[in-house]
């Protein structure tokens, strides 16, 4: 742009001295008619004094008259010529300048068409290209391919999560479940979210290995926080099952004989040792079950299975497992 318009600049000084060279042209050439036309008539006075001249001398004066009209109307015949010649020169130079501001005027346009308005307000997040033999963030000056995207706008109100689940637990997950997000880069901090689009398909393999599946799942983060920006790493407990009121015991508490289907029962500590007691359970998740009866809150579980009593006299309670007291009262299963 500035090569531009120092040449429509330079244009129009040129157009300026050109008009100038012209006026002194003309100038010189008004001049010039002038000093024939006056030589033309003092020739006509000299050839006055013939009577007292030489017959050499009245020849002369003649010559002289008729070489003083024929360089007048040489002159007056070169006026229109270069009459011409100097329209001719100064629509050149007007051309040359109409010329750059053309140029100046499309580059104008096409600075126009680099210049891009967002169609929402938020935040600019700069995309990736390859430059110098690496993965580097686009700067200015940076040449982009056709159809490349090489910016995006994010709206810092209205923000989502890209996530991943495991293709196991995908079938636990529903559009609309609550969830809650947590920020590795603020341990503290935790935002409500919600799942809004669950993958049909499974993303493409990458570093791990082919059997180990994940499917996308988008989630909508629900609150603002201003240390939220694009980019930052994010997990999320997404909420399949939720119950109230209810006792929680570790899950390894929870003891069943004859495999998976057997019936589930605890060790619950008494005065006397360790009893068995059948519990009827709720929800459960990969490290506690929440238990709807069999059990009251303040009662002690071990977590191990107890040995069993022997007869050597000894008190039962001399070799106690570990144990973990319930009590509370709110479960959420993830």
């Amino acid at each position: 742009m500035d090569d531009f318009r120092a040449s429509v600049e330079q244009s129009q000084m040129s157009l300026r001295i050109t008009d100038s060279e012209l006026e002194v042209t003309r100038k010189a050439r008004a001049l010039n008619i002038e000093q024939a036309k006056a030589a033309v008539e003092k020739a006509k006075l000299d050839i006055k004094t013939t009577p007292v001249l030489s017959q050499i001398q009245a020849e002369m004066l003649k010559l002289q008259l008729e070489e003083a009209e024929a360089r007048l109307q040489q002159l007056l015949g070169e006026v229109k010529f270069q009459q011409i010649s100097e329209q001719a020169q100064r629509r050149n130079t007007e051309l040359s300048m109409a010329s750059s501001r053309k140029e100046l005027e499309m580059a104008e346009r096409n600075l126009g068409r680099m210049s891009l308005a967002a169609p929402m307000d938020g935040m600019v997040v700069m995309q990736q290209t390859f430059r110098s033999g690496e993965m580097v963030q686009i700067k200015e000056g940076d040449q982009l391919m056709s159809g490349q995207m090489f910016m995006q706008i994010v709206d810092p109100t209205s923000m989502m999560v890209s996530a991943s689940v495991n293709q196991t637990d995908v079938e636990l997950i529903r559009v609309g479940a609550q969830a809650r997000l947590h920020f590795d880069a603020y341990p503290g901090m935790e935002l409500p979210g919600r799942v809004v689009s669950i993958g049909a398909m499974t993303k493409t393999g990458g570093q791990r290995a082919d059997f180990v599946k994940e499917i996308p799942v988008f989630i909508k983060v629900e609150g603002l926080d201003p240390r939220v920006i694009p980019d930052l790493s994010v997990s999320a407990d997404v909420v399949v099952e939720e119950a109230r009121e209810q006792i929680v015991v570790p899950l390894e508490s929870v003891h069943r004989d004859g495999g998976a289907d057997g019936a589930p029962y605890v060790f619950v500590r008494t005065s006397t040792g360790f009893e068995r007691r059948a519990v009827e359970l709720g929800m459960t998740s990969n490290v506690k079950a929440a238990v709807k009866s069999g059990l009251k809150e303040g009662e002690t579980v071990a977590t191990e299975r107890p040995p069993e009593k022997k007869s050597s006299g000894k008190d039962p309670r001399a070799s106690l497992p570990r144990e973990m007291t319930t009590g509370v009262k709110h479960v959420e299963g993830c």
